[in-house]
């Protein structure tokens, strides 16, 4: 009797179990597929690392100041981008781009799909060179013929329309502490 109830006890077990092992368990979901980071800096797609911020006051022919607040491209990478792939540029926005000292530079539009003014500056904060609206999505130099440390750009047409002109004076508050690279 002992021997028939082990043997009822060791079949119910099995019973209980199906006879079977149990089931694994589920296999975890694949890892989501990343894309590679895009390095291409004039790529559409390239993030690029948000920019300090500063403060560009342009006085006009009869002493008004007009303020623009700006981005700060102050490295090889952070120029090259520029305002690239933007769509809009609101009224006392723009981008200022530094260079380590005065020299002649040009730009060019490059995947940038706005038209643009380009004001050009001086290390003494004097502006010497306009060029008012640039055509987007070109690659012509634009220059002015003389020697500068600071570009400002801003929106198409707005150098005009606030009378700014060669020889008038700026200010730049807020890249104290900006070294700007090669």
């Amino acid at each position: 009797m002992r021997w028939s109830l082990v043997v009822v006890l060791v079949l119910s077990a099995c019973e209980s179990q199906g006879g079977k092992p149990p089931a694994p368990p589920p296999a975890p979901p694949p890892p989501p597929q990343t894309k590679p980071a895009v390095t291409d800096i004039t790529a559409q797609d390239y993030v690029m690392p948000r920019l300090p911020r500063a403060r560009v006051t342009l006085v006009d022919a009869f002493g008004g100041k007009h303020p623009v607040d700006v981005e700060v491209a102050w490295n090889r990478d952070q120029r090259t981008r520029g305002l690239m792939w933007r769509t809009e540029l609101d009224e006392g926005t723009g981008m200022l781009f530094v260079f380590q000292k005065d020299s002649f530079l040009s730009f060019w539009m490059k995947n940038t799909l706005i038209p643009l003014d380009m004001i050009f500056i001086r290390s003494d904060l004097t502006i010497v060179g306009i060029v008012a609206k640039a055509e987007p999505k070109t690659l012509s130099a634009r220059a002015p013929d003389e020697e500068s440390m600071y570009v400002l750009e801003v929106p198409s047409g707005w150098s005009e329309k606030i009378g700014l002109k060669r020889g008038l004076k700026v200010k730049i508050d807020g890249i104290q502490g900006i070294t700007p690279a090669p």
